[in-house]
């Protein structure tokens, strides 16, 4: 069970079906995490990857406050189901594109197809750190974000990512949210060679 925490629908109790195997993201966290983000972009005007997406309650937080193009990446054919009927059942259809399959296979696939103002990415927090680090290259080094985007990491706080990218860790208990910028275009790239 989660709440949408803002927007058209806030307040709204979404229940999973008991036998889903998920771990939504705590209100404590979703609600600084939007908070960041609203002092960065117009949500009604942005457009989000949510990776690992789970049951939805990213994809349906943004779409509750008026973003109007998502595109949530699921691999269990059960929350794909459940994300899309939810989304039905509030009317967020037009905004919600549900996609089904490996997140990382995925990556690799739709490469240069669309560019987003935000790439959220919530794996599981088993993941090993080599895949954290090739997720982070996939999205980076593919041009999934617009030049003012951001990468958003989910992480077990003990896990933090190094990468050059980083700009911020927010730390809320045992989750913490990684910052990421985007790679910058590659006329503005500094190649050191020999």
């Amino acid at each position: 069970m989660y709440r949408i925490i803002a927007g058209k629908w806030k307040a709204k109790r979404i229940a999973a079906p008991k036998n889903f195997d998920v771990r939504p993201t705590t209100d404590f966290a979703k609600e600084a995490l939007f908070s960041i983000l609203e002092n960065r972009y117009d949500l009604a005007y942005t457009s989000v990857l949510d990776l690992f997406a789970g049951i939805g309650s990213i994809s349906l937080e943004f779409a509750s406050r008026e973003c109007p193009d998502l595109t949530a990446v699921e691999m269990n054919p059960k929350h794909c189901a459940f994300i899309n009927s939810t989304a039905a059942e509030l009317d967020m259809s037009l905004q919600v594109n549900v996609q089904r399959g490996d997140v990382f296979e995925w990556l690799k696939k739709n490469r240069s197809k669309k560019q987003y103002d935000i790439a959220f990415a919530d794996p599981p927090f088993d993941l090993e750190e080599k895949k954290y680090e090739e997720l982070i290259s996939l999205i980076l080094n593919n041009g999934y974000l617009k030049e003012n985007g951001l990468l958003i990491l989910e992480h077990q706080t003990k896990k933090a990512p190094k990468h050059p990218n980083l700009t911020e860790t927010r730390k809320y208990g045992n989750v913490s949210f990684s910052l990421l910028s985007p790679n910058a275009p590659a006329e503005n790239q500094i190649f050191l060679g020999s």
